[in-house]
């Protein structure tokens, strides 16, 4: 299943806010793709503060190539959105960085 989009949900600490915001917003300028908020804390099945970029499926080669080169030191979650949720955040996905674990426990298990 091709899917629709791609989410890229860069993750960061507190003291790692502005390098996470440096680097969404050029993303987003750069590629003219849309940017989430900015939350500071765990939101849904994220484990740290994050902001989601929207990745057209025809862009995601070029922007995971961008992502590898500017991401520095943060760690960057990206899954595929296939209307599966659960399946999406398991099976399609690539981590840029450290991977960690996320909280599953809101998604139905299809």
């Amino acid at each position: 299943m091709t899917p629709n989009d791609w989410h890229a949900h860069v993750y960061f600490d507190a003291e790692q806010l502005n390098e996470a915001r440096v680097l969404c917003e050029a993303m987003a300028q750069t590629f003219r793709v849309t940017m989430g908020r900015l939350h500071s804390v765990p939101i849904g099945p994220h484990p740290r503060g994050s902001c989601q970029l929207t990745i057209p499926h025809s862009m995601i080669g070029d922007g995971l190539w961008w992502l590898c080169q500017h991401r520095g030191r943060l760690t960057v979650f990206v899954h595929a959105n296939t209307g599966n949720d659960y399946r999406d955040h398991i099976a399609h996905i690539i981590w840029l960085g450290e991977s960690e674990v996320l909280n599953l426990d809101a998604f139905e298990r299809t």
